[in-house]
């Protein structure tokens, strides 16, 4: 029965697509004019496993590409023409075009045939351009000189054992294919193929690869518990057991060669023995019988003593009976007659001795650990995960429901019940955390796309700039690293195209030609920050109000600078001279802005004329379960996120403080807070109003403070974050809504933009 390959489709792709991010990375930190040799062999080796896949699941198109690409980067990799910037060029174009037959192939977008033609004929253009000119300059090699088992530098054999990871019916081409890939490597022998008997194969190679290079092509397309590369025995002088070179000419006994190490020595008398290799002293002949066996190949049998004196006691072995003890190492010595040695120091006879390895498995390569094939990892679909993160979410509330129920029991008679609820809180925050980790990754996968778009636009634009990362490590939910790429690559060109100068301009301000632009990312009060900064001509106020007067929008000279910065992001507002392909049009500071905030995060502008301009994204850290402060104004119960609360208080009279005729600012610890009336801002009835019979809560957010004014602190609980824009519409102040364990619904406060409004209300306060 035909097995489909279609169902490993899957896996194809996501190794594949790991494959070009390697190649990509790897491209754009190398250096073209002093190559890493590991870093040259790692891009062969991703084209090579690129190329081999695709002709394995018959993606034509894309093993054209790589083909040509491989068949570059070998010639690199062995020293045949040395790398150059437009060989770099030339690979990240076929990345893209990789990219692009990837996609076309899932189904998310047409394939470019034209982009694909084109870049084969640059590559087939460079190799013809390499191997023109190979033999007029041959640049020094790259790649370290392989030592092989023999420890001899060169070509070496390895005999290759495997099972193919493939249909029973697909072996056959499969096996081929890789005939083909490893002929370009190499002599390539077939001693055993797949058939009734079994499936295992044994190919024989004579290459300068290493024996792990062997195994990496292997396991690509073979078991990785099945495939074992052996360097291949010598056929003669079998028992040299691997240190020395077979010697051609038949061991005559009377002129036994020395294995190639030592011209031979004339016989110092006609005798048939052979000579000790000039290693030794002439020693008397060996007595008859002596065994020829335990020399192990190295150095004739050692004779025993003219004239034995046999005195030794019966338990201890003689060492000059038949020279199996001194392994040719020494000379004999004459045994003085002595005592008999007391019984505690006699050896017994089965005392164990010396065992030689057997020849047979003499060149057997050391067991690799983790020769099972376990990666560490497994490969699981987003939509189990976020099952397991739902279920996970229901058990929450489920647990706060038992918790609830419980809360008016008697804790004397109920005892048992309340410590197996304690015991469920903790094994459900400890299930919720393990859980929501795995959702969690880290902004490295974001970050690592931003060196090829800084090198692309920077040579388009004409200005030098280095890109500094600062937080790689820093994890935030998969969810929102998919949808933050678009918004931080809109960022990133802007600040390039309209922060940087040109090196002209730059050098006459005084700075240095080469601009930078940094990207940061850490956490702060249960968000993730995220930082676009360059140091460019920063931003120009003047220019701003200008265009907006132009487009007849109301702005005034008195408007702050953080107001102005603001302007940029309504639709259609540009600054640029002229319409570009990078930007100018208008179109995307708005939609950065919207994107950002349909993740429930804001973004902020900073600028200084001369010195910069940094752009600052704050985004909660998961959108799953939070820990949050459950408070009660009037009927209603709210969550304050924990991550905001700084601390809670009760007010006294003396405390409060007007401006304007309102109480409106608290002294807190000698600094003055504006005050938030949440019954006021919801228009809550039948809640406190005295400010000395309430609670007041200090939050801060985005480096600023603010007190929240409610009736009661109920208390503190994990809850699950439910939407409420996509099942009710966007409510200012309110983040989102959350199930609480008596079944009502309560919502969750959106305290920067609580803070925000304090602010703004009272700026005398701030």
């Amino acid at each position: 029965m035909a097995i489909d390959m279609s169902q490993f489709y899957q896996v194809f792709f996501e190794e594949a697509a790991e494959h070009l991010a390697t190649m990509v990375a790897l491209l754009l930190a190398i250096d073209p004019g002093a190559p890493d040799p590991e870093e040259v062999n790692a891009l062969f080796r991703a084209a090579h496993s690129i190329k081999g896949s695709s002709g394995t699941f018959g993606f034509q198109d894309m093993m054209e590409v790589t083909h040509i690409l491989e068949t570059m980067l070998d010639k690199v990799r062995k020293g045949e023409a040395p790398l150059t910037d437009d060989m770099v060029d030339a690979s990240l174009v076929a990345g893209d075009v990789l990219k692009n037959l990837l996609a076309a192939h899932r189904g998310e977008e047409e394939a470019d045939r034209e982009a694909a033609e084109a870049i084969c004929h640059r590559l087939e253009a460079l190799c013809r351009a390499l191997e023109q000119g190979g033999d007029a300059a041959a640049p020094a090699p790259l790649a370290v000189p392989v030592q092989t088992g023999t420890g001899a530098v060169g070509p070496a054999c390895f005999n290759l054992h495997f099972t193919l990871a493939c249909p029973p019916e697909a072996m056959a081409t499969q096996l081929e294919q890789l005939r083909v890939e490893l002929r370009g490597l190499g002599q390539v022998e077939t001693l055993r193929a797949p058939d009734a008997t079994g499936d295992e194969c044994h190919l024989r190679i004579q290459t300068d690869l290493p024996s792990d290079n062997l195994r990496s092509i292997l396991e690509f397309v073979a078991d990785a518990a099945s495939v074992r590369v052996e360097p291949q025995a010598l056929d003669a002088g079998a028992e040299a057991y691997g240190f020395f070179a077979p010697h051609d000419e038949p061991v005559a006994p009377a002129t036994a060669e020395p294995y190639g190490f030592f011209d031979p020595l004339e016989p110092s008398a006609p005798a048939p023995q052979p000579e000790p290799y000039g290693l030794f002293e002439d020693i008397v002949p060996q007595a008859a019988g002596a065994q020829e066996s335990e020399a192990y190949g190295f150095f004739t049998e050692l004779p025993a003593p003219a004239d034995p004196i046999d005195v030794a006691p019966p338990s201890v072995p003689s060492l000059q009976a038949d020279g199996k003890e001194a392994y040719g190492f020494f000379e004999p010595e004459p045994l003085r007659v002595a005592e008999p040695a007391p019984e505690s120091m006699a050896a017994p006879e089965s005392a164990p001795r010396p065992v030689a390895v057997p020849a047979a498995v003499k060149k057997g390569p050391p067991a690799r650990v983790g020769a099972s094939g376990d990666s560490g990892s497994i490969r699981v679909s987003v939509e189990k995960v976020d099952q397991m993160i739902n279920l996970v979410g229901e058990l929450v509330i489920t647990q706060a429901m038992l918790t609830q129920a419980a809360s008016n029991v008697d804790p004397v008679i109920f005892e048992r019940l309340i410590n197996g609820l304690a015991q469920l809180e903790r094994n459900t925050r400890d299930l919720q955390e393990s859980v929501m980790s795995i959702r969690m990754m880290p902004m490295s996968v974001v970050f690592s796309r931003f060196p090829r778009v800084v090198r692309d636009l920077s040579q388009k634009l004409g200005k030098q700039v280095e890109l500094k990362t600062i937080g790689e490590n820093t994890e935030m939910d998969k969810s929102l690293v998919e949808r933050i790429t678009d918004p931080l690559t809109h960022l990133v060109r802007n600040s390039l195209d309209h922060g940087l100068e040109t090196p002209d301009k730059r050098r006459a301000a005084g700075k240095p030609e080469t601009g930078t632009i940094t990207l940061s990312a850490y956490h702060q009060s249960g968000n993730i920050v995220i930082e676009v900064g360059d140091d460019g001509a920063g931003l120009n106020r003047a220019r701003i109000l200008a265009k907006a007067r132009e487009r007849g929008m109301p702005v005034s000279d008195a408007m702050s600078d953080q107001d102005v910065w603001a302007l940029i992001m309504e639709p259609g507002f540009s600054t640029a001279e002229q319409v570009t392909e990078v930007s100018g049009r208008g179109v995307g500071m708005d939609v950065v802005k919207k994107n950002i905030s349909a993740m429930g995060g804001r973004i902020e502008l900073d600028s200084m004329p001369g010195v910069g301009t940094r752009i600052t994204v704050r985004l909660p850290l998961t959108l799953a379960i939070l820990d949050g402060m459950s408070v009660g104004v009037g009927p209603e119960t709210y969550i304050i996120p924990l991550g905001y609360v700084m601390e809670s208080l009760q007010p006294e009279r003396g405390m409060m403080k007007s401006v304007s005729g309102l109480e409106r600012l608290i002294q807190v610890r000698g600094e003055y807070l504006p005050v938030v009336c949440l019954h006021e801002v919801f228009r809550i009835h039948g809640a406190i109003t005295d400010w000395s019979k309430g609670i007041m809560v200090v939050l801060e957010a985005d480096g600023q403070s603010a007190a929240l004014f409610i009736d009661q602190l109920i208390g503190q609980h994990q809850v699950v974050i439910k939407s409420l824009e996509a099942n009710y519409r966007r409510v200012p102040g309110i983040a989102g809504a959350t199930i609480m364990g008596d079944g009502h619904v309560a919502l969750i406060l959106d305290v920067p933009m609580l803070v925000n409004m304090a602010r703004r209300l009272m700026p005398v306060a701030a």
